[in-house]
Parts: C-alpha cells; sequence; structure tokens
C-alpha cells in the first residue's frame, strides 16, 4: 500500500470510531430519559447553583452542587464538554449553555462556561449538566488527515513518506552534534539516556525514545528538549492527555525555560496555571490597557442597550453611536490582545499543548523545526498528524509496551487504528529507536519477567531500587491462586463490568494482613503508599467499598488508591496489589487478554506486588500461563487453600 492508501485506510477507521463513540453516546445521553441520564451517570439533575464568578483569563465560571443521588457514579471529569440545562420550560434543548468542566469533588462541580455572561434562565431553577460528545476532536484528526493526504512537493509531504511510505533510511542522514559538547551537557544521565538525547539532537527527521516503566522518559526527553531549543530557540510540546503535557510544562519550568501552555484554563492542573495563555496575557504589561479598552466597550454597550423601543430619532442617533463606538473599542481591544498573544508566543522557548490543542487558533500559520510528541504509544495516529502539519521534524516518545489508545470500536481497533505512528517507525526504523534501560523504580524481581516478556531482557534495576524490599524479611512478590476455590466471577447486569466478590475480599484481607505485620504506625510514619489495580470498574466498587469498611485500613486511607490500570498509568506505589477477576470454566481471560495492561499493573510496584487470580483460567492465555510459572520457579506462587 502506498502511503496516501494508508491514510484513506486509516480515515475509513476513524470514521468507524467516531460512530462507535456517537453511538455509545446516543444511547447513554440523547436516546435517555432524564431520569435514566442521571441514574446512568452522565447527567447531575437536579443541581444548585452556589455562585457564578469571573475566573482565570476573565472567564465566566460557575459553581454547582448536586442536590441527590449523592452517591451515584458519574461520567464527569475535569478537561469534559458539559451543557448546563434548565428544565423549567420541558425543552432543555432551547434554553442551554455549552462549558468545560474545571474540576470534579464529590457531588460539586466548577464549569467554565462559553460566552460573556451567566445566561438570565440560570435563576430559574430546575438546573442539570449533562456530558456532551465531543465533536471537535474528530474534526481536528479528519481535516489533518486530509491534509496530509492532499501534501504534494513540500514537508509534510516528506513526513508522510519517511512514516508511512518506502522511504528508506541511511546513518549517514544523520546531522553532526559538533555544535556543542554534548558529553558534558548531559553527563548526569545514564548510559541509554545519553543514546537517546544524542540521536533526538542528530536525526533530521524522525526519532524515536522507547521508555519501559521508572527509565527515566521524561527526564530524558526534557533534556532533549533543552538542548534542541538551544539550537532552533523554540519548540512545539504535546502529548495526547492533558495530564502528561501539564507534567512536561512542570518540569521544562523548573528547568528554566519559558513555558507556554496553550489550552482551555479548565483542563489544567493548578501547577500549570500560571503558565497558560490566558495568565500570561494577564500578567501582560499592555494587560491594564487592555482591560481598560474592554471595561469602556461594556459601558457603552450597557448605554446603548438602555433606551427603550419607543424613543425619538435623537435617542435612536444616540444609541448607534454608542454602539459604532462601542465596535471602534472592540476592534482596538482585538488588535491590543493579538499584539500580547503574539509577543508572548514569539518570546515563548517550549509551547505545550495536547496533540488536538495544537490546532487552537493562536498557533495558526505558525511553523516550528520540531515537534516532540510524549505518550506518542497511547495516541492515535490521526491525532498525530495535527501537530506534524506544523513541524518539520518529529520526536516521538513513549511505549507500546504499555498502555494503548483508548478506542470505542472494536472493529476500527482489529483493523489497524489500535497500531500508533509510534509502534509503526520503531518497527519501521529500528535504527532511528533508543530504547531506556536502566530502571530507578522497582525492585529487581518485580522488573524480571516484565523485562523478559515485553523488552528483551535488557532492563537493569539501578541500585537504588535493586534490593529495596518493604520489610527485610518480605518477598517482594507473591501470587495467591484461588483455582479450585469456587471464586465465581459475576457480570454486572447494568455496566456489563465483571466483579469476583470472594476474591476481592481476599486481597483486601491480604492487605490487612500486610500491614499488621508492618504496623499501622510504622506504615503512617514512612507514609508508605498501596495501590490496588483491577481491570474491571465493577470490582473497583467492590474493593473501595471493603476498604472502606476495614478497621485496619481506615487509618491510612490517603495512603491507598484503589482504581483501574488506565488510572494507574505513569504512578508508582510502595505496594501494588492486583486483582485479575476472571475465573471461569471456560478459561476466557476478556479484557485481560490485552497484556500491555497487566505490564503497566504490575510495573507500578516499587517494593511489594500481590496478585490475586484463578490460575486454571488465566493459564488459557499463554501470557499468563508463562508468568505462573515465572512466580512457582521462584518461589513467589501460594494456593489460596494454604492461607
Amino acid at each position: 500500500m502506498s502511503s496516501k492508501d494508508k491514510l484513506k485506510h486509516t480515515h475509513q477507521l476513524l470514521q468507524l470510531e467516531r460512530q462507535a463513540d456517537l453511538e455509545q453516546y446516543r444511547q447513554k445521553v440523547l436516546m435517555r430519559s432524564l431520569h435514566q441520564r442521571t441514574k446512568e451517570g452522565v447527567t447531575w439533575y437536579p443541581v444548585r447553583l452556589l455562585r457564578d464568578y469571573i475566573g482565570t483569563g476573565e472567564r465566566v465560571m460557575i459553581e454547582i452542587e448536586k442536590t441527590n443521588n449523592l452517591d451515584q457514579p458519574h461520567s464527569f471529569q475535569s478537561g469534559k464538554v458539559v451543557s448546563l440545562f434548565t428544565n423549567v420550560s420541558g425543552k432543555p434543548e432551547k434554553q442551554h449553555v455549552n462549558g468545560v468542566i474545571n474540576y470534579v469533588r464529590e457531588n460539586m462541580m466548577t464549569i467554565t462556561l462559553n460566552g460573556d455572561d451567566v445566561p438570565d434562565w440560570i435563576e430559574d431553577g430546575s438546573l442539570g449538566v449533562d456530558v456532551m460528545f465531543d465533536e471537535m476532536t474528530y474534526r481536528e484528526m479528519d481535516y489533518a488527515l486530509k491534509k496530509v493526504m492532499e501534501a504534494e512537493d513540500n514537508r509534510l509531504a516528506e513526513l508522510r513518506e519517511i512514516l508511512l511510505g518506502d522511504y528508506k533510511f541511511q546513518i549517514k542522514d544523520f546531522k553532526s552534534s559538533a555544535i556543542f559538547n554534548l558529553k558534558s551537557e548531559i553527563n548526569y544521565l545514564n548510559e541509554s539516556q545519553q543514546e537517546a538525547v544524542k540521536k533526538v539532537v542528530e536525526a533530521p527527521d524522525v526519532a524515536f525514545i522507547h521508555g519501559p516503566p521508572g527509565t527515566g522518559k521524561t527526564t530524558t526527553i526534557v533534556e532533549a528538549i533543552k538542548l534542541t531549543i538551544r539550537e532552533e530557540k523554540q519548540v512545539l510540546v504535546s502529548a495526547p492527555s492533558n495530564a502528561a503535557v501539564d507534567l512536561l510544562v512542570e518540569k521544562l519550568s523548573a528547568q528554566g525555560l519559558n513555558t507556554l501552555r496553550i489550552g482551555h484554563p479548565a483542563r489544567v492542573t493548578e501547577q500549570s496555571l500560571s503558565k497558560t495563555l490566558d495568565v500570561k496575557i494577564s500578567e501582560h504589561n499592555h494587560f491594564g490597557e487592555l482591560r481598560a479598552l474592554r471595561r469602556k466597550m461594556e459601558q457603552m454597550r450597557h448605554q446603548a442597550g438602555q433606551y427603550k423601543r419607543n424613543f425619538g430619532h435623537h435617542e435612536r442617533e444616540q444609541r448607534r453611536l454608542l454602539r459604532d463606538e462601542a465596535k471602534l473599542l472592540k476592534a482596538d481591544a482585538d488588535t491590543l490582545e493579538f499584539y500580547i498573544i503574539n509577543d508572548l508566543l514569539n518570546h515563548a522557548e517550549a509551547i505545550c499543548c495536547t496533540l488536538v490543542g495544537s490546532s487552537h487558533p493562536v498557533l495558526k500559520g505558525r511553523k516550528f523545526k520540531t515537534v516532540f510528541i510524549d505518550e506518542a504509544g497511547q495516541a492515535l495516529e490521526p491525532a498525530c498528524w495535527i501537530p506534524l502539519l506544523k513541524s518539520n521534524r518529529v520526536i516521538f516518545a513513549g511505549d507500546h509496551c504499555q498502555l494503548p489508545p483508548t478506542i470505542k470500536s472494536r472493529e476500527a481497533a482489529n483493523q489497524g487504528l489500535a497500531k500508533t505512528l509510534f509502534e509503526k517507525g520503531i518497527e519501521k526504523f529500528p535504527v532511528l529507536a533508543s530504547m531506556l534501560k536502566v530502571q530507578y523504580r522497582m525492585h529487581e524481581s518485580i522488573m524480571e519477567f516484565p523485562s523478559h516478556y515485553f523488552y528483551n531482557d535488557e532492563l537493569i534495576a539501578h541500585e537504588s531500587v535493586k534490593h529495596e524490599l518493604l520489610r527485610s524479611h518480605e518477598q517482594p512478590i507473591e501470587f495467591i491462586d484461588t483455582a479450585g476455590c469456587g471464586y465465581s466471577e459475576k457480570q454486572d447486569p447494568e455496566t456489563l463490568s465483571r466483579f469476583n466478590q470472594e476474591e476481592a475480599e481476599m486481597l483486601i484481607r491480604q492487605v490487612e494482613k500486610l500491614v499488621e505485620s508492618v504496623g499501622t504506625s510504622t506504615w503512617l510514619d514512612e507514609k508508605i503508599t498501596l495501590g490496588i489495580i483491577t481491570p474491571y470498574s465493577a470490582q473497583v466498587d467492590r474493593l473501595q467499598h471493603l476498604a472502606e469498611n476495614s478497621e485496619i485500613l481506615e487509618p491510612l486511607h490517603r495512603l491507598i488508591s484503589i482504581n483501574t490500570v488506565d488510572a494507574f498509568q505513569g504512578q508508582e506505589r510502595d505496594v501494588i496489589a492486583i486483582s485479575f477477576v476472571r475465573s471461569n470454566e471456560k478459561s476466557e481471560v476478556g479484557f485481560l487478554a490485552d497484556i500491555r495492561r497487566t505490564n503497566v499493573a504490575i510495573t507500578r510496584a516499587r517494593k511489594k506486588l500481590v496478585m490475586i487470580g484463578d490460575s486454571a483460567t488465566l493459564a488459557g492465555h499463554p501470557f499468563y500461563a508463562e508468568l505462573v510459572e515465572f512466580l512457582q520457579q521462584n518461589g513467589f506462587y501460594k494456593s489460596a487453600y494454604s492461607l
């Protein structure tokens, strides 16, 4: 297939994904009654307005509170687009306003509204909030793919052929890095990190940093960005998620780089807020002048609006003059704001945004010599092309052996949408990829199996973590086998998610024993962190309920996190406990067949890993059969009967 044919196929898969996503949204939101939507957790209703105020970047914000269904699980989270509506008229579609969630805490939510004012009907009561379908993301991916397909005789066409076409890379194509003494600059990095940075600096078109768990990928990419800025003055830094972008903003700022965060303030962490365009505009030397112009413009508009319908020629003329004056003031304010934004963009060294965020209007027409794409192993290919439209060179960083992109359409995933540009590139150009090999997170025994299965036995545990145990007598790993115990999985009839009540109870008992053996006061004094991971959301609910009702775990609740694998990506804990859930006569592992998720779960642990599962079911899959064999050979295996 030619590169254009490949892109055409990807474009078709993207349409399948959009249809599947929209259908899920229709089933959950559009096709349901208000009562059903509330029960499903895609609507909060009724809600009470606590306050409205002007927030970051002079944006209108509201704080609302849910007044019933207080313990109902829901789909709301920071950064999601929502619609605030009133149900008074019975026609909420005519009285609604969209916005973006800043944060959700228990039964309270803060939303940044789209628009310049709070709607009049907000005082009428009967308010609710719906989750919205994210059409904009698909629109931008669609546009980017079409642009790449159309590209001829330009740099974008060259990058398309390099990444997807018949381009053959030659080692002589590397640039010389003689412009500075790299060795002395990066001698604090380990050998594989130094090699990765050198490759990034020298690569003329594309390079890949492959960062397995705990190997210092962020440290390496930050150093590579620093050195690239020294040569190019400015780079574009991107990632699929806001969390990944904010981490880079934090690290780059700590290095003293002038970092500018592009994106909606509601989607940004508190630490990164000061780097956002909105905040930097408000701190600019000319902002006082801009605010004065806007204030005067609003006064003119207000005066013009005070005239009643029944008035004469003189009053009509006055209103026209006031409106014309307001328009002139708005034009002046827009010009000044344009100047401020461009001043900030021109002086920024690292411009940071999500992949989709790189299509932001303020970046229109801007070109970058290099774009860095972090967490590229989780990025859909169409999304990666959005920042590539603006760039001459691309550096990918990630790990295709960890979590894949989230895809709603199984058909699209099976036909290739799940394979990222990062993975395709590493397969095509292994010479351009550098794998980081020294990991600084986990005990060597916890590292051993993932290193063997996913990373060709190339990972090395750094001396600082190699022998680190929770306690000197503690084993680093325990696998508790529930085979033959009759701990059968069940399915939640509403969510269709799997759970295993007996296995959840067993896991909490084992965690309680571990806490008792260490001692609660020691656990608290040393701030030992514990993560409880399971692939299924229904099992998360059961584990949370059991942990909340445990007298032993109650004092440690701030040190304990319980969630799905996806929520733990990029994180680590002193102790990790995993509940595999699946236990059935057919040896079906379902969702667990994506072994990259299990790789992520295992490699979150620093000093202690506890796993509970049914080997009779799990061993039906070759990965788990090999894992169980490894555990048995190393003395990490226990039968639930022996406990």
